[in-house]
This record gives structure tokens, C-alpha cells and sequence, in this order.
């Protein structure tokens, strides 16, 4: 008999947003100011986002503030010390679980069927267009269907039958292209295949480098398994640690993970992970950019090899992929490039361009936009630091511009709230650092703004990637200053088509004079303008191009300005300009406070 639990989840709807805003070179901006509009929330998904969030107990510890914002996406190992049996740590590991199966997670090989009885169903192959030519499980197949889908994009057609059966696939595919169901779906019918059940422990493993983009996995993994009887599970961190450990003991057959928190189970939570017949690494070189490689090495290491199949995916492949993947998959893996024969490196539908203006525009300029659009629009604006976000956030508040703001300082819980307000919102404004760009999958976003620019072209493709997703339409905006333009040749040649966007100067509100009388007469406003001026010329001075970025071209004057300051505050930018001379490569802190090797690590 069905649990009220499990009626609940079945009774969410899965309708999703779209939005097909037309395509312009020019920039228009009203004649006055409409009035406000606070973010709307649609009601679609509201039990699912309930659920969500219920997994995401903020750490009551702080957590160690750190210069390098890619550094932030690392986990904490510090369990949480909120109550383990509250009712908001329910609901981590999904699934019906019959009574039988609620028992402690059994140890013994004979529960689950041998290798060779898995018996997947036949594949049409490669000519496969549609989902219903796979001939997956009437359960999976179901599950497909109420989400909408019914054809395959490039990857999913490509690497679903290999996955069906049971190959080591290498995929390089650009965020938004459908991976998340290329990987899913052989991994749940792996799952059904074998009958897994909660004593059998943990049969699939997905390693995703964010914890929001770990959440994102996690949401299409319901869908996906809201008519199969098999558990499902996340771990991360931020969350409550303890409650984590109880779910694991007990049996999570489809386990979601960021890697720090997965080695922390690995090596101190006695879990059954031997039947583990899938592993899947998603965003590897993502993984690897925030520091993790130790982590995941350490992970492979552990995790059983000899029935496993391995899912890499990665939107570039650097040196480092390349290593994981040597050490990750079995001899011979099937490597599948869906974006070699396309003639740009971004979506077609997205349209690009930018904007120079200086540095004392800046502000004023973003301003103005974001007046003009926020109502009827869906806007993401980059930052190249967390203080910028979180001044911009405070000013246009101040200013009856409602935002939100998303980086990796705020606490697990903030963010996750944060997180799927915006992705329930109609139109609004989110204000945010590279943290969101990679990987999420935030619907309908109309507008992707890059008021600073990104530290490479590769950053770039990242950012816009958050528009424009599943063939559907998008625009972009990047700001640059005069003495920026250089960075376009960076751009051409990695093949993101750009254009140059106008914006008359009659069009622009001219705030300034209000907007430094209030950062004077306000001290919180103050002290926060000031950080992030001193937060964006540290970034600026840490810049990977510094032939294009010279933070002594730069005119600290006007860029002061652009905080709403009249005078430029003291700063040694001698500390950005002593950073590695490619942020990407710095390593995180360290992990957790005990050594690597200080417990042996559980098989079960």
C-alpha cells in the first residue's frame, strides 16, 4: 500500500516554463521607469521544491571565508548539528520502500541477481530518433513521456544505447545539450533490470562538482524514477551530515554527490556501495578546476571496478579529463563529441553581442537596462567577485529593482532557496559569480548579462550557456571597456560570433549624483561599495589575460564611480597581481581536518 509520502510526490506537476524572446542588435530603452515588480513564483513544481530544499540543512558551523570563488564550491566536511530526526531532513532518499526493505542495508552478495542475468532491453542504435525506438521499460518510458520528452537530442541519441549497454562512455558536450538524461536513463534501468532494492545498497553513483547542480541531478532523477520502487538519494555538503549517514545505512540504490561529501561517506559511514554497477562524473573538468582531482582519485580508488561501467562527461577535455578518465574507465571507452561538426561553439538560438562604454557609465548603463526589462524579462548578471554581487544586490534593492544574489560565500541553505526562487520566477533579476555557470539548468532565462567579463573565452561559453538551452531562444550582453576590446580576437577564434550592440546615451538614466549621495550618507552601503571596489580590482589584477585585462589601464577614478563612490578607496593590488597567473589552477583548502589515510575505507 502506498505511503501518503509517496501520493504526494506522484501529485507534482512537471510543466515547464518557455520563453521565445525575439531577436534585436539594437537596445531600447523606455523614457521613464516602470513601475516595480517583485519576483513571481509560479506554482508549478511547488511540492518538488518543497522536497528539495527539505535535503538542504544549512551547516551550523561558518565556514572558512576564502579569496577564490571557484574554492567556495568545496565541500565542507564538518558534519551539521541540526537534529537528524526533524522533519526537514526527510525525504533524501526517495523511492517505496516496502517494510521488508527498511531493514539495515544487507552485506550479502546473494541479494542481488549475478551480472549476467541483466538483461536490458534491445536497442535500435545510433538510428534511433525518438525515445519510444529505445525499447526502454515501461516504467522509464512512462516517466519520459509525463516529462514531455519524445525526441533525442545529439547526445542522448548517441550515448543512451551505448550506456543501455553497459559500455565506458567519454562525452564532450556543452551544458544544456541533454546529458543529464543520456546518463539517467541507463543508469535507472540498470537498476530495474537487477531489481535493486534498498538492501542492496548503492548500485549507481553520480558525481556532480556543485552542490546546486547536484540538486538539478537530483530533480530529473524523481521524475525519471517516480514509477520505479528503487531508492534515491543526495549528498553534499552544507547538508545535515548525520541524517545523510542514516539514509545511507539503510540503502540508497541511485546516490547524487558532491565529491567531498562522497568521500567523507566513503571513508567514515559504514554503507553498502559493493554492488555498485555504474558510476557516473559529470562536469569532470569542472571537478577538476575547483580543486577535487585528490578527491576523486581517492573515490575511484575505493569504489569496486570489476562490474562497473563509467559515464564521463566533460565540457572540454584538458589534460586533466584526460588522466581521470585513464584511471576511471575500462580499456577501449566509447568517446562521443556531439559539438566537433558544429560551425560555433554556442547554442544557435542565442544571440551575442556587446556593449563599450567606460567605466563611469558601467552602472548607470546596467541600470537602465534592467529597469527596462526586469518585468517582462528573465536576467542573469555576472560578476567577477562575491562582494560586487552582493553590493549590486543591495543597491538595486535600494532602488526599488528587486534582485536576488547567488554565490558561493552565502550559506547551503540561502542558496538553495535561492536557487529555485529564481528558477520558479517568471521574470526577475539574478545577480551572481561564476557559481551558476556551469551546469544548471535554470528555465526560460531571457538574458544573460556579463557586466564583468569572464576570465576566458571558455568562461564566456559557460555563462551563456544558461540561455538558449534545449534549441530554445536566448540573448546575451557583455560589457567591456575600451581598453577591453582585445578580448573579442579570444572570442573569434574560440567561435562565439559576437556583435556589437548600441545603446544611445540620451537613453541612459542619469542617477550618479543620487546614487553617490546615498552610498555617502549610508554606511552599510559604504563599507559595501568599498568592498566591492577593492573585491573587483583584486580580481581584475588576478586576470588569466592580462594583455587585454591591465588593471594599469585601468581609470580607478571612474571606476569608483561605477560603485557609486566619489573618491577611489586605498587598495593593494599588488595582492591580485601575486595570484597564479591562471586562477583556475589554484587549489581549494584542504580537505576536512583529519588525514586522508586516518580510517580505512568501508566496502560494506
Amino acid at each position: 500500500m502506498e505511503s501518503t509520502q509517496s501520493k504526494k510526490r506522484k501529485s507534482r506537476d512537471t510543466g515547464r516554463a518557455k520563453s521565445k524572446p525575439k531577436a534585436t542588435e539594437t537596445l531600447e530603452i523606455a523614457q521613464g521607469p516602470p513601475k516595480t515588480k517583485k519576483l513571481k513564483r509560479s506554482a508549478q513544481d511547488a511540492d518538488l521544491d518543497q522536497s528539495l530544499r527539505a535535503n538542504v540543512k544549512a551547516d551550523s558551523s561558518d565556514e572558512d571565508d576564502t579569496d577564490n570563488e571557484d574554492n567556495c564550491d568545496a565541500e565542507s566536511s564538518d558534519a551539521a548539528t541540526s537534529d537528524p530526526d526533524s522533519e526537514e531532513d526527510e525525504g533524501s532518499v526517495d523511492g517505496d520502500i516496502d517494510e521488508d526493505d527498511k531493514q539495515e542495508a544487507s552485506t550479502s552478495v546473494n541479494d542481488l541477481p549475478e551480472g549476467s542475468n541483466l538483461t536490458l532491453p534491445p536497442i535500435a542504435g545510433d538510428e534511433a530518433e525518438t525515445f519510444a525506438a529505445l525499447n526502454l521499460s515501461e516504467r522509464t518510458s512512462k516517466a519520459v513521456d509525463e516529462m514531455g520528452f519524445e525526441t533525442m537530442t545529439a547526445i542522448q541519441r548517441r550515448a543512451i544505447p551505448p550506456g543501455l549497454a553497459g559500455k565506458d562512455i567519454l562525452g564532450a558536450a556543452k551544458t544544456g545539450s541533454g546529458k543529464t538524461l543520456a546518463f539517467l536513463i541507463p543508469a535507472v534501468e540498470i537498476l530495474s533490470s537487477l531489481r535493486f532494492k534498498p538492501r542492496n545498497g548503492t548500485g549507481v553513483i553520480v558525481v556532480a562538482p556543485t552542490r546546486e547542480l547536484a540538486l538539478q541531478i537530483f530533480k530529473v532523477a524523481r521524475e525519471l524514477m517516480e514509477h520505479h520502487s528503487q531508492t534515491f538519494g543526495i549528498v553534499m555538503g552544507g547538508a545535515n551530515r548525520r541524517a545523510e549517514a542514516e539514509k545511507l545505512s539503510k540503502g540508497v540504490n541511485l546516490l547524487i554527490a558532491t565529491p567531498g561529501r562522497l568521500l567523507d561517506h566513503l571513508q567514515n559511514t559504514p554503507f553498502v556501495f559493493k554492488h555498485l554497477r555504474s558510476l557516473v562524473i559529470d562536469e569532470a573538468d569542472r571537478i577538476l578546476e575547483i580543486g577535487f582531482e585528490d578527491e576523486m582519485r581517492q573515490i575511484i580508488k575505493v569504489l569496486p571496478k570489476d562490474e562497473r561501467q563509467t559515464m564521463l562527461f566533460s565540457a572540454t577535455q584538458t589534460t586533466k579529463v584526460e588522466d581521470l578518465a585513464r584511471i576511471s574507465l575500462r580499456p577501449g571507452p566509447l568517446y562521443i563529441n556531439v559539438d566537433e561538426e558544429k560551425k560555433f561553439s554556442t547554442a544557435e538560438g542565442l544571440e551575442q553581442g556587446y556593449i563599450i562604454c567606460d567605466a563611469d557609465k558601467r552602472f548607470l548603463l546596467l541600470y537602465s537596462f534592467l529597469y527596462r526589462t526586469h518585468k517582462q524579462k528573465k536576467i542573469i548578471v555576472f560578476f567577477s567577485s562575491r562582494a560586487s554581487v552582493k553590493y549590486y544586490t543591495e543597491l538595486l534593492n535600494y532602488h526599488d529593482l528587486p534582485a536576488l544574489e547567488l554565490h558561493g560565500k552565502l550559506k547551503q541553505q540561502k542558496r538553495t532557496s535561492t536557487f529555485f526562487e529564481f528558477c520558479n520566477a517568471k521574470q526577475g533579476i539574478l545577480l551572481c559569480t561564476d557559481v551558476a555557470a556551469r551546469g544548471l539548468d535554470i528555465p526560460a532565462v531571457d538574458w544573460i548579462i556579463q557586466f564583468d567579463p569572464p576570465d576566458d573565452p571558455r568562461d564566456y561559453i559557460h555563462r551563456v550557456g544558461r540561455t538558449a538551452r534545449a534549441n530554445a531562444k536566448g540573448r546575451s550582453l557583455m560589457f567591456l571597456l575600451p581598453s577591453e576590446v582585445g578580448f573579442l580576437s579570444y572570442l573569434k577564434s574560440a567561435k562565439v560570433p559576437v556583435v556589437e550592440f548600441e545603446f544611445p546615451a540620451k537613453k541612459i538614466y542619469n542617477i550618479q549624483s543620487a546614487l553617490e549621495k546615498r552610498i555617502s550618507q549610508n554606511y552599510y552601503l559604504n563599507n559595501s561599495a568599498k568592498d566591492g571596489f577593492r573585491s573587483y580590482l583584486h580580481a581584475y589584477a588576478s586576470h588569466s589575460l592580462r594583455t587585454v585585462f591591465d588593471i594599469n589601464k585601468l581609470d580607478l577614478a571612474k571606476v569608483a564611480k561605477s560603485f557609486g563612490l566619489t573618491t577611489p578607496p586605498r587598495v593593494d593590488t599588488t595582492i591580485g597581481a601575486s595570484m597564479s597567473k591562471n586562477k583556475k589552477q589554484q587549489g581549494r583548502r584542504a580537505y576536512g581536518s583529519q588525514p586522508p589515510q586516518a580510517k580505512r575505507f568501508k566496502k560494506g
